[in-house]
This record gives C-alpha cells, sequence and structure tokens, in this order.
C-alpha cells in the first residue's frame, strides 16, 4: 500500500482517483445494459432465459425459474444448524433496531376546522437483488429484506443468479425463508433488474428495487429509475480507519482487508496522525496477505485504491475523512467518542478497538447497505423510510378557508395561475 503524506495538491488527486470507481464512470458499458432492458422490456421471459443461458450457462425456463419449497427445504439439509441459529440471531437484531425507525401517521386538528396531517402507507411490492459469483451474500438477504417486513411490504420478491445447474447457493435460500421473502427466482444481472422494474409472465413488477450487485446491475437500476423506485446505484465497498498513535496496528490491517477482499475495485484508507503507525499498518497487512485467501483480489484492491495517509493533525484527518465520506468509517483514536462528534460524512460508523467493520456486516442491527463513492454527503443507509411513502392529507371547513381564501386568490393571480384563482373564488361567490 502506498503511504502518503496528506497536501492539498495530493488530496485532490486522491478524491479524484477514489470516483473513478464510480458506476456513473462506466458509461462504455451502459450500451449493453441498456439493450437487455429494452429486451426484457420488450420480450419478458423470453429474454430473461436467453440471457441466463448466456451469462449464467443455466437452463431456465417457466417450469424451473421460481425457487420451490423442495429446493428450500434441501437448502436446510446444506447448511449447518449452527449457521441457521446464527442467521436468526442476526434477523433478531437487525429487526429490533429497525423496528426503532418506523414511523406513524399523524393528523392535526383544531377549532377552526383545519385538518391537517400525513398518511403513512408501506409500499406494494419490493425486489431484492442479491448477487452471486465471486461471493455470496446471505447476510445481504437479511438487510434489504428485513427493513421492507418492517415497514409492512406486503410482498417482496428476490431474484438472484443461479449456477450452471439452475441451483441458487443454499445458504442465500435458508436466510430469504427465514426473513420472510414470498417468492424467489432464479435469474440475476440486468436481466433481473428489467423483470422486476416491468414485469414478465413469470416475475411480477414491483414497486422498488434494492440490493447490491456488479456494474451491469448498477447500471440496469439507472436505466428503470423513475419507471420504479430504487435504493441507490452503490460502487464498491470501501472502508477509512481514522486512528491516532493510540490504535492497534493489527487490528487497523485487518479491517482494512476486510473490505479489501470485496473486489478489485475496493478502496482500503488509513489516515493517522502517526507515521510509525502507518508503517507498522503496512508491515501488518504484508503478513496477513501471506495467510489470507483470495490474494489476487486483495493486492488488486491495495495497489489500484489502498492507502495509508499521514495527516499532519487530527483537524485535517477528521477534514480528509468528512471529504472522501466513506462507507464504512472506523475510529481508532484515544477519544473516538469526541472525535465521531466531528464526523459529518459516514455512512456506518464504527467507534473505538471492538467494533470492526464486519460487526455491522452480520450482527450489530444497523444495516450494512450504506451509500458509497462519496454520497454519504447526501444519502442514508438503507432503513424503513426506504419502503413506506407518505401522503399529505388536508381538510379545510368552510370557516377555515374563508379568512384566508382573498390571500390565495392574490397569490394565484400573482403567478398568472387564474384558474388557480378561480377555484377558490368560486366557493365565495355569494359574498
Amino acid at each position: 500500500m502506498r503511504i502518503i503524506e496528506l497536501s492539498n495538491e495530493n488530496k485532490k488527486n486522491i478524491l479524484n482517483d477514489l470516483l473513478k470507481r464510480s458506476p456513473n464512470q462506466y458509461t462504455n458499458y451502459e450500451n449493453a445494459v441498456n439493450n437487455i432492458v429494452k429486451e426484457v422490456r420488450d420480450r419478458g421471459d423470453e429474454a430473461i432465459f436467453s440471457f441466463t443461458l448466456k451469462f449464467d450457462k443455466a437452463n431456465i425456463n417457466q417450469a424451473n425459474i421460481k425457487v420451490t419449497k423442495e429446493e428450500i427445504d434441501e437448502a436446510y439439509t446444506k447448511v449447518e444448524p449452527s449457521l441457521v441459529e446464527i442467521i436468526r440471531k442476526s434477523i433478531y437484531n437487525i429487526t429490533k433496531f429497525h423496528e426503532k425507525q418506523s414511523v406513524n401517521s399523524w393528523f392535526d386538528v383544531n377549532e377552526k376546522g383545519e385538518f391537517l396531517g400525513q398518511k403513512v402507507t408501506p409500499l406494494a411490492s419490493a425486489g431484492v437483488y442479491v448477487p452471486g459469483g465471486k461471493a455470496t451474500y446471505p447476510s445481504s438477504v437479511l438487510m434489504n429484506v428485513i427493513p421492507a417486513k418492517v415497514a409492512g411490504v406486503n410482498k417482496i420478491i428476490m431474484t438472484t443468479p443461479p449456477d450452471k445447474d439452475g441451483k441458487i447457493y443454499a445458504g442465500t435460500l435458508v436466510a430469504a425463508n427465514e426473513a420472510g421473502v414470498t417468492e424467489i427466482y432464479k435469474v440475476g444481472g440486468a436481466q433481473a433488474i428489467a423483470a422486476m422494474a416491468y414485469g414478465t409472465k413469470s416475475i411480477d413488477k414491483v414497486d422498488k428495487i434494492v440490493g447490491p450487485g456488479n456494474i451491469y446491475v448498477a447500471l440496469a437500476k439507472k436505466a428503470v429509475y423513475g419507471h420504479v423506485s430504487i435504493d441507490s446505484i452503490a460502487g464498491p465497498s470501501e472502508i477509512l480507519v481514522l486512528a491516532d498513535e493510540t490504535a492497534n496496528p493489527k487490528f487497523v490491517a485487518a479491517d482494512l482487508l476486510s473490505q479489501a477482499e470485496h473486489d478489485e475495485l475496493a478502496s482500503a484508507i488509513l489516515i493517522t496522525t502517526d507515521k510509525d503507525l502507518a508503517y507498522k499498518v503496512a508491515e501488518e497487512i504484508e503478513k496477513f496477505l501471506k495467510v489470507l485467501p483470495r490474494t489476487d483480489i486483495l493486492k488488486a484492491s491495495l495497489d489500484n485504491y489502498g492507502y495509508l495517509l499521514i495527516a499532519k493533525d487530527m483537524e485535517e484527518a477528521i477534514e480528509v475523512a468528512n471529504e472522501i465520506a466513506s462507507e464504512h468509517l472506523e475510529i481508532m483514536t484515544k477519544d473516538p467518542f469526541m472525535t465521531m462528534t466531528k464526523i459529518k460524512n459516514a455512512g456506518a460508523i464504527f467507534i473505538g478497538d471492538y467494533s470492526s467493520e464486519p460487526l455491522g456486516d452480520y450482527m450489530a442491527g444497523p444495516n450494512h447497505v450504506l451509500p458509497t463513492n462519496g454520497t454519504a454527503k447526501f444519502f442514508s443507509p438503507l432503513s424503513v423510510d426506504d419502503f413506506i411513502k407518505k401522503s399529505s392529507i388536508i381538510a379545510y371547513s368552510r370557516e377555515a378557508l374563508e379568512p384566508i381564501h382573498k390571500d390565495i386568490i392574490e397569490f394565484a393571480e400573482s403567478e398568472g395561475l387564474y384558474a388557480h384563482a378561480n377555484s377558490i373564488a368560486v366557493r365565495f361567490e355569494d359574498k
């Protein structure tokens, strides 16, 4: 990993380098993705089956695209009972955390005859995409499904790519069943996103699509946005560790690698005020690389988007951390809670030596679907709010409207909207 002392010039270079990882930069894939989306929109199931054979080498058809109860039962025989219990513990923690996010409808009434409020309604349906490929993520199933369940979404369908034999990873099926997914379909990639967005004979259209995926999935979500809602256009995973001389270099190194192993575009960054710590972390990383699997991915990630940055003081370190706005931010400083109060931009913040990022991935309860590529400056983690919609309620009596009706008429006429003004005026023509 590169060890760099921060300067005004290299701060900009590093930020620009990280932004290259955004799905918005991969425009060379957009034509291919748009063609897939159009084919599915126009040809439905026929296109899905064709693309699944082409990309996943699986012969999927209308008879076998939907996962059966027998397949789910079989999955339980392939998953260790201890893992099933761990999944259930995780579900409990995630559910309890997200229940605290629930919001209710509210209404205000006064003696003048004004009735105002907000009606909260869950979405009717949601689609969850679960990736396959380099790694399988039952934990991602839980994080995407449970907020929808807590919100009250009745129909939750899941799509995930099959292997060449038309099978779905057993752990993914068990997690989906435990979390309460309604239907599971064997389709992945951009074609799965298009199917959930437009509907086919086999797969019903949904109101919102959530879940991570590769560049094809991300760009497909971008292409269908507006026709359906989406959670975000997620980029590669990233972690930033903010540390001073009190940090344990072995812990820091292990945590940086925990995200670097996701894929070659993942970003792992240390910002520290202590030069010695940076060099110690580099040494620990080299030790881990000799014993950890997925070495090729780890090395590519660290070579391309790994940094050990040395700041002149904690104020500069925090400033750069806020500018990067990392998906995951760990704080290992003398007074981590005080440091946390100065963090403005981060998807999830992990405080102290024993709050490593995988705790959030699997068991703590907060959602691990987080904003990436600097979007933590204006986006939030996936939550119950993503699966509800709010309607404003307005009810005025004649007595409540009368004192302000002339104000509304004048306001409307000032904008040249005379039919607006008339809509109010006709109610008081007897005056």
